[in-house]
């Protein structure tokens, strides 16, 4: 026994020491680009090339993020219900405040505080999957232009404040026509800088706004599923209101 636990300790240094290894290879550092009126022009670009213009008009948004968090957002009165295991949220995103369920019985207190603050943490990550391109002018953003080895410039995107991890960088790569192809994170929860994710297998939304299906590199996909976008709840085929009890609770 005691040699199958040296044996064990011994290859679980070794599978840490070649992930410290493969870290310290694979970690680039934040690049240093140029704020200004040109990395202002490509966010724009970027943003055209994505419909910005589709995606202002579209009120409702349904995904699923790596099949396990379901959203139904209503862009307009800032209402997403969050679904994952057995739990439900309605949560008011300005204020993180809304109404939780469990196996769709009420609950409140310590639980449903509990439960809205996981699901603003969902929400924030993964909506940022979704459509992380339509935050590049938000308050508190630091746009940078960043020239690339082969000629081309991508935009580097500073958040000073905001979401549940502000501070974090994400550098895009664009194709000629400013749809993104990839990103660069430098985020304070992946101690790996400069790790590279794809955004590709792009979908057209029935109101013209672009979506990004798949965000892939050597070790995952993060992959959204069940993506429609529109005006009305039909429009996405949703019947009913699922937002019936959607108000503030009282204070």
């Amino acid at each position: 026994m005691r040699k199958i636990l040296k044996w064990t300790g011994i290859l679980v240094g070794v599978i840490l020491l070649g992930l410290v290894i493969t870290g310290l290879v694979l970690h680039e550092r934040r690049p240093q680009g140029t704020a200004g009126p040109e990395a202002d022009a490509l966010a724009k670009t970027m943003l055209d090339a994505v419909n910005q213009a589709a995606w202002d008009s579209t009120r409702y948004v349904q995904w699923t993020f790596t099949n396990r968090h379901h959203y139904l957002w209503d862009r307009e009165a800032e209402w997403v219900e969050v679904r994952w295991s057995n739990n439900r949220v309605l949560l008011h995103t300005p204020t993180q405040k809304g109404h939780a369920w469990q196996d769709e019985t009420a609950v409140e207190g310590d639980v449903a505080n509990n439960l809205l603050k996981t699901a603003w943490a969902f929400f924030c990550n993964d909506s940022f999957w979704l459509a992380a391109f339509n935050k590049v002018f938000d308050e508190g953003t630091q746009r940078q232009l960043v020239p690339q080895p082969d000629g081309s410039d991508a935009l580097l995107v500073t958040y000073a404040s905001g979401g549940v991890t502000p501070g974090d960088s994400y550098l895009w790569l664009l194709d000629e026509n400013g749809l993104p192809q990839a990103w660069k994170m430098w985020v304070s929860v992946i101690p790996v800088g400069g790790l590279s994710f794809t955004w590709e297998n792009w979908k057209e939304l029935s109101t013209g706004a672009m979506v990004a299906l798949d965000h892939k590199n050597q070790l995952a996909n993060v992959a959204l599923t069940n993506v429609r976008g529109g005006i009305s709840l039909p429009d996405i085929g949703v019947t009913g209101n699922p937002f019936a009890k959607a108000e503030l609770p009282a204070k």
